[in-house]
């Protein structure tokens, strides 16, 4: 049985209703997923690299999962890829050498605050989620990872119906869970 080990990067969690209710039934399949808050774990935001790397190490799916921000990810985030993600350990010149997150599924999962009609060619953002993304995509394929996929939710407003959040839950599952 493959397991998961999702990166959840939420500032706010408590204000939160999406990247909460997701991680609620995250921690309903702990055999399967382990969820790893950053903002729990670093409140501090010293990062211990070495043990955030072992735990990479041990899991072939890893999921970020975190709210769209300003067309990015939250800060704490950012300063854990640009740490773990080290050269010599994640990437480096040597071609012979498998680095440690050479084909593992990585995966992105984010709540979006506008619609999807937004995040196109015509919409009021201009772009689409997958070009917004396209760093942690670049990413991705430079450590030799294999993206997994995008899991978006749309609408993650405060006025979201809590139904909508409950399903997208039980999708999002579904997507980690999943054999690609």
């Amino acid at each position: 049985m493959e397991k998961a080990v999702v990166i959840l990067a939420h500032p706010d969690m408590k204000g939160s209703r999406v990247n909460k209710r997701w991680k609620e039934e995250l921690l309903k399949h702990d055999s399967r997923i382990l969820v790893h808050d950053l903002y729990e774990e670093y409140r501090d935001y010293n990062i211990d690299i070495t043990r955030e790397q072992k735990l990479l190490e041990e899991y072939n799916k890893i999921i970020l999962q975190f709210p769209f921000y300003w067309y990015s990810s939250p800060p704490l985030l950012k300063k854990w890829m640009d740490e773990v993600l080290e050269y010599g350990w994640a990437y480096g010149d040597d071609e012979d050498i498998d680095y440690n997150l050479k084909n593992k599924k990585i995966g992105i999962a984010v709540s979006v605050g506008g619609s999807e009609e937004e995040y196109n060619k015509k919409g009021l953002v201009s772009y689409t989620m997958d070009e917004l993304l396209s760093p942690f995509l670049a990413t991705i394929n430079y450590i030799g990872a294999i993206h997994k996929g995008n899991f978006i939710l749309f609408d993650a407003v405060p006025e979201t119906p809590d139904n909508v959040i409950r399903e997208s839950a039980k999708k999002y599952i579904e997507f980690i869970l999943e054999k690609q």
